[in-house]
C-alpha cells in the first residue's frame, strides 16, 4: 500500500508530518501562503513542480481510488474544503457561488496560483473516479465566468476543459 494511498485513509502523514485531516483544517490564509499541500491532497500521475516531495499517482493508486469508496469519500471532502477556499460548494450535482463568495472571488478574477490548483484538481477528481464532480466543478467556473463573475482568461478555460475532458476535441 502506497504513501499516498495510507494518507488518503487517515493512516499516513505526507512528506513534512502532516495528516489529510491538518489540511481539512487549514485556514484559508493557510491554504493561499502555503504551496506543498494540495499535490496531496489531489495528486496526478507527473511530478510537480512546485513540491519536489510530492507524491506521483501509480496505476496500484488509481486502481485502489476507483476501487475503494472510502478513498474517494475523503477525495470529495478534500474537493469540498477547496471549493470552500474559493467560495463555492457543491449543491446537489452542480458548484455554485457559496454564501461569502463575494469576500473570495478575488482568487478567480486576476491570474494567480489557484488558477493551477484549479486544472490540479480537476484533472485528479476525474483521474481518481470523481469525474461526475470534475465536470461539475468545470460548469460552475464556466457559469461563472458567463455572469461575469469571474474573469478567467480563455487560454486557462481551455486548459480547464482539457483537464476535465481530455479526449475531446478542443
Amino acid at each position: 500500500m502506497s504513501q499516498l494511498v495510507q494518507f488518503h485513509r487517515g493512516k499516513a502523514n505526507d512528506s513534512e508530518s502532516r495528516s489529510l485531516a491538518d489540511f481539512w483544517s487549514f485556514s484559508d490564509s493557510q491554504m493561499e501562503s502555503r504551496h506543498d499541500f494540495i499535490q496531496w491532497m489531489f495528486p496526478l500521475e507527473e511530478p510537480s513542480s512546485f513540491n519536489p516531495n510530492a507524491p506521483i499517482l501509480t496505476r496500484a493508486d488509481l486502481e485502489a481510488f476507483r476501487d475503494d469508496p472510502a478513498l474517494r469519500d475523503n477525495l470529495l471532502r478534500s474537493f469540498d474544503r477547496f471549493l470552500a477556499f474559493l467560495g463555492l460548494a457543491r449543491e446537489g450535482d452542480r458548484v455554485v457561488p457559496a454564501a461569502d463568495f463575494e469576500k473570495k472571488q478575488w482568487r478567480l478574477t486576476e491570474p494567480n496560483h489557484n488558477w493551477l490548483r484549479i486544472t490540479r484538481v480537476l484533472t485528479s477528481l476525474r483521474l481518481l473516479g470523481l469525474g461526475n464532480q470534475s465536470e461539475a466543478f468545470y460548469q460552475g467556473l464556466e457559469r461563472l465566468v458567463e455572469q461575469g463573475k469571474a474573469r478567467i482568461s480563455a487560454d486557462t478555460r481551455a486548459y480547464w476543459k482539457n483537464a476535465t475532458f481530455p479526449d475531446q476535441p478542443q
